[in-house]
């Protein structure tokens, strides 16, 4: 196993992290700024008010993108099973 091997499984694990949340972040991320430009507008500051429209906007977001997560989960781990034999050269 060569270290330059090591780097690239790591790298696409790396990878495969970041694009699976990108979407709950993203979408964590505009409800935050909308929420806050509401509050400013409003200048009603309760903290808790960002709390449940973030949970519910992530888990929506986790709903429609379930099936490009797991095609992306499947796929590198189906990568790393297929790469098992090379481990031991």
């Amino acid at each position: 196993m060569t270290p330059e091997f090591v780097i690239n499984i790591g790298r696409q694990a790396i990878e495969t992290t970041l694009m699976v949340a990108a979407p709950m972040l993203i979408a964590a991320l505009v409800i935050g700024l909308l929420i806050s430009i509401f509050q400013a507008a409003t200048q009603i500051q309760e903290q808790t008010m960002t709390f449940i429209p973030k949970i519910v906007g992530v888990f929506v977001t986790m709903l429609i993108f379930a099936p490009w997560i797991l095609q992306k989960v499947t796929a590198f781990i189906r990568m790393i099973f297929e790469q098992l034999p090379n481990i031991g050269q």
